[in-house]
């Protein structure tokens, strides 16, 4: 059986085999000619004496040891010694500054994972801390059981744990990824395709998550090179053709902004800030915009002593150049969620080229580079982080509180993946609590983030002082109040077609996991039906399981009652299939003509049988695209469409007169008038607020009227808006039914007869 021997001491090393994990023994140390192993870690120890003492030197020269040791002969696919990439790890973790353990840890990193010594033994040799934080790094392999992708999330969830628990963790990962981008030239291809996706997909956002911006734009530059190489290649060659003119302008904004600043008194550090070709191309991708439109090609950066002197400079910038209003952040007042802080503002400079500028104190400058690792200060005896650190771990903390309510790793795990790749929104408590959450969280998310009992206790908002639906879409700076119940009625199951974190999506599962099967069922069978009746469709509960592969109709509506599946989703599958014969038999029950040659007419209508027949939809029906249809032959008026199930078809005696008709695909959007009625109760403002939801989505509305209602403080309203599909119908029904005091929304044929053009 073979053995691995490591050095334990000068002159004892520690002996383990597979079989025996994690059984230690000690053994003497032998003797050999070999060079002097300790000279390529020299210049290591020399860069940690600018900031550690001596004495802490020990403990990494010991940990190099046992590294070198226990690679033995190991090479890297590029053919050098294995052990120059945990020492290239450790200079990483050195340039963080990071204290004695974790730079050990980043020698032995792969110690545990790649030879025989186990994490027992290195416990053993260097106790708890370096120990955990090797095993928090080392990944689940395949072979417990597992295949490679279940390794994987369970290797992701692993770290995030451990994470949690140490933030040196992910330092350690963070450094062992950007050596391994750094050297992935010697893969093949698909490898470097998968690493540089992981990258960019984990490692970037998590690098960006804890701040460390120096990691961050390297790892995401890196892997947009071997993941996008067309696009790496066509943004970096129209840089580097507008370099020189791009240096030239940077250069006489620098020089003009010396001298103004000398004038004041002011003492600054003034540099042109690197443009990283991956924030490029996001923002072109985000903004649907070329090179040209990118206003931060030119960035200057000004570091100086005082907070109050980034704002004197501000005032100095805004006075020489006219500022882009729209594009001024204030992060010193608002820090983000990584306790970045800077001015950011953009101005027009001479050649009318907009120009960033960044304003900062040194400090600020040391935590944008280093993020949470500038709060990381080893203390003797002492490796816990300060409140900095436990601040910006509490998102993960908040999401790792409810992991034993999700039992599947990928959930877990892709939960925590959407928190982190999401741009983030800044909102405050009433008491001035800042909240980062992702961009398009509404108040329902801002309770949960706040506690799970504030969300199942949620009944209203009020933002900057004003009452506002809970789909309201928080902005930067918006300061939230929720408006909370006395007992705990539990979230409504629609909050779950728009809360956008996964920690309120979650909490709110969780409740609806806590009632019984039957309750379930009986919630799962009233939603549907009655997103069903609010749409007007006639569709049989068993073609809705069917076409969405549930076994019986009752699994469905327990899935739509805990929350793992939404009608509109469930409905959308079936309309999808709306052009496949099966289906329009199962929901007509009419006879069907044999198919003939299909032509496109008036409405996009494709019509069996004919060409060129003048067709018109029906106003007592009001069919919508992606609705099931047929046509009806009028005398001397064409080709009238109806829904399938209008009463006007079903009773129709003439059969022959009914054609078979589908949607064809439209040269050009088209529009459907669409009757529905609305009750609410009465207030002052409450047209204005539906109205308001409706221009926001971009519909039309082609005639109001109010009907009588038995209820004094009652009203319902008959309108008729104008619709391009069934799916988009379904999105604005759920937002006006969402408007407060609204009681219900639904399409209604039968409510009244608003001409139609």
């Amino acid at each position: 059986m073979e053995s691995m021997v490591v050095p334990a001491t000068p002159d004892m090393l520690i002996l383990e085999t597979p079989s025996t994990k994690p059984a230690v023994d000690l053994v003497p140390l032998p003797v050999h000619d070999a060079p002097d192993p300790m000279l390529e870690i020299q210049p290591l120890l020399q860069r940690m004496r600018t900031y550690l003492l001596e004495s802490d030197l020990d403990l990494i020269k010991q940990a190099y040891l046992v590294a070198l040791a226990a690679h033995g002969e190991q090479k890297r696919q590029s053919g050098e010694a294995y052990i120059q990439h945990p020492l290239a790890v450790a200079h990483i973790l050195v340039d963080l500054q990071l204290d004695p353990a974790s730079i050990a840890a980043g020698l032995l990193h792969d110690v545990a994972e790649d030879t025989k010594v186990g994490v027992e033994a290195l416990r053993k040799q260097f106790g708890d801390d370096v120990a955990s934080l090797v095993d928090g790094v080392t990944k689940i392999t395949s072979m417990e059981g597992r295949t490679k992708e279940e390794a994987q999330v369970g290797t992701y969830r692993k770290m995030f744990v451990a994470m949690a628990d140490d933030p040196r963790v992910v330092l350690i990962k963070l450094a062992d990824r950007l050596h391994n981008i750094r050297t992935l030239d010697g893969l093949e291809p698909e490898k470097q395709r998968r690493i540089a996706q992981e990258t960019l997909e984990i490692y970037a956002p998590l690098a960006h998550r804890m701040g460390i911006w120096q990691i961050k734009w390297e790892l995401e530059d890196k892997a947009f090179r071997y993941f996008y190489p067309e696009k790496y290649v066509e943004i970096s060659r129209q840089l580097t053709l507008r370099r020189d003119a791009r240096e030239r302008i940077v250069q006489r904004v620098m020089s003009r902004l010396r001298s103004e600043l000398a004038k004041e008194g002011i003492e600054a550090e003034i540099t042109g800030r690197p443009k990283h070709i991956y924030s490029i191309y996001k923002k072109m991708e985000r903004k649907s915009i070329v090179l040209d439109q990118v206003f931060d090609q030119l960035a200057v950066r000004v570091i100086v002593g005082e907070v109050g002197d980034c704002y004197r400079v501000l005032g100095i910038v805004h006075a020489l150049w006219k500022p882009v209003l729209s594009e001024f952040d204030d992060y010193i007042a608002v820090p983000k969620e990584s306790m970045y802080q800077s001015l950011h503002t953009t101005v027009i400079v001479p050649d009318g080229q907009p120009c960033e500028v960044q304003i900062r104190t040194h400090e600020m400058h040391k935590v944008a580079e280093h993020g949470i690792a500038a709060h990381w200060r080893y203390k003797e005896g002492d490796s816990r982080s300060d409140t900095a650190v436990d601040a910006k771990l509490q998102w993960l903390r908040t999401l790792l509180s409810w992991k034993q309510e999700i039992g599947d790793e990928r959930e877990f795990v892709d939960a925590i993946k959407g928190e982190m790749l999401e741009d983030q929104v800044y909102v405050f408590s009433p008491k001035g609590r800042i909240v980062d959450l992702v961009v398009g969280s509404t108040p329902v998310d801002f309770a949960y983030r706040i506690h799970s009992e504030i969300g199942n206790r949620c009944t209203g908002a009020r933002v900057n002082n004003k009452q506002v639906a809970l789909d309201y879409e928080l902005q930067n700076g918006d300061i939230v109040q929720i408006t909370t119940s006395k007992i705990e009625r539990g979230p409504s199951r629609d909050w779950l077609e728009f809360v956008k974190t996964s920690s309120a999506r979650n909490h709110i599962k969780r409740w609806f996991r806590r009632q019984n099967r039957d309750t379930l069922i009986e919630a799962g069978r009233n939603l549907l039906d009655h997103n069903l009746k609010k749409l007007g469709l006639n569709i049989s509960f068993e073609t809705v399981a069917e076409v969405n592969n549930f076994k019986t109709v009752e699994d469905m509506f327990f899935a739509i009652g805990v929350g793992d599946n939404n009608q509109r989703e469930l409905l959308r599958k079936v309309i999808g299939r709306r052009d496949q014969d099966s289906d329009l038999d199962s929901l007509t029950k009419l006879p069907m003509l044999p198919p003939r040659q299909v032509d496109q007419a008036q409405f996009g209508i494709q019509v069996r049988g004919a060409s060129d027949i003048y067709n018109r939809l029906a106003k007592c029906c009001n069919p919508v695209e992606g609705e099931a249809i047929i046509g009806y032959v009028t005398r001397g008026n064409g080709l009238t469409i109806h829904r399938t199930d209008c009463h006007n078809v079903i009773n129709e005696r003439q059969r022959e007169r009914l054609m078979p008709v589908n949607w064809g695909a439209a040269k050009e959007a088209q529009h459907y008038p669409v009757p529905v009625r609305i009750e609410a109760w009465d207030r002052v403002g409450l047209w204005h607020d539906l109205t308001e939801v409706l221009k926001d989505t971009g519909i039309n509305i082609h005639a109001v009227q109010m009907a009588p209602h038995r209820h004094p403080d009652k009203v319902t309203l008959l309108t008729t808006i104008m619709v391009d599909s069934v799916e988009q119908l379904s999105l604005i029904l759920d937002k006006l039914a969402r408007v407060q005091d609204v009681i219900d929304v639904r399409r209604d044929a039968q409510a009244m007869r608003v001409a139609a053009p």
